[in-house]
């Protein structure tokens, strides 16, 4: 399994960075991986050296993909050192909070730079490798791009737009043997959330209105990725499975007086 992740230098990215390499080494494979960050930095390290530990083969490789040039960058140094790609993961991510009409012209065009066209990019760039292997791609969107986040500001339309572009590159690409699907994480303790969790308040009442009673972790984002890409899931593309502990589906439930069971 010779795959890219991009944003795999820290959370999911990371989780699933070390869930191929798991998974890959299960199956009898030597997994060969390109862990992608923005700049180089510890954790990204450790992410390497911990596939290596494993037996498998790791590369840490950086840049910003608001650079436009960087993707195909980025492709092209894992391609030369695994001569090929099986699978990408377009993971990176921003996210600046705020009301639409408060966000600036700069945050809007940053978001929209890193979060789709930066995952545009580089899918344009894996096309030929993935082509010639039949591999996969998976892109990390989020519940906030499937329902409207008030406050958000340019997040949820960059992941909406996420989800649509994933889904058309799957009908494009599926005659070449291609698969592209998309899993959109719920409310997932990450660094970027850290902040939030560190309150005691709102971790209760989030997991309080989630069904399965708990905030996800990296790994069970990771491990329906990983699953994905696989070939397990090798007559499944174009979808977008969105990984919430049931958070989404419960909308009705918390409307006051619900229709009662008893007839």
């Amino acid at each position: 399994m010779r795959a890219l992740v991009s944003g795999g230098s820290s959370g999911i990215g990371a989780a699933t960075c070390l869930r191929i390499a798991e998974a890959a080494l299960a199956r009898g494979s030597q997994p060969k991986i390109a862990v992608c960050g923005q700049i180089p930095n510890a954790t990204q390290e450790e992410v390497v050296q911990a596939i290596k530990s494993m037996g498998g083969v790791a590369i840490s490789l950086s840049g910003d993909l608001g650079d436009p040039v960087v993707p195909e960058q980025l492709i092209a140094a894992a391609v030369a050192e695994f001569g090929g790609l099986d699978a990408l993961v377009a993971n990176a991510g921003i996210a600046s909070p705020g009301a639409i009409c408060n966000v600036s012209l700069k945050d809007w065009d940053d978001m929209f730079a890193v979060n789709l066209r930066g995952a545009w990019l580089l899918a344009k760039a894996s096309y030929p490798y993935l082509r010639e292997s039949r591999g996969s791609a998976c892109f990390t969107s989020s519940m906030s791009g499937q329902l409207p986040h008030a406050g958000s500001g340019a997040y949820s339309p960059t992941k909406a737009a996420l989800t649509m572009l994933a889904q058309t590159l799957a009908l494009e690409w599926a005659p070449d043997g291609v698969r592209v699907n998309v899993v959109s994480p719920g409310m997932t303790h990450t660094p970027m959330s850290e902040k939030m969790y560190a309150d005691p308040q709102i971790k209760k009442a989030r997991e309080a209105i989630i069904p399965l009673a708990r905030i996800g972790e990296p790994m069970d984002i990771a491990n329906v990725i990983e699953f994905l890409i696989s070939p397990l899931a090798g007559y499944v593309t174009g979808q977008d499975i969105c990984v919430d502990g049931g958070f989404s589906k419960s909308i009705l439930s918390h409307i006051p007086g619900r229709p009662s069971s008893k007839s």
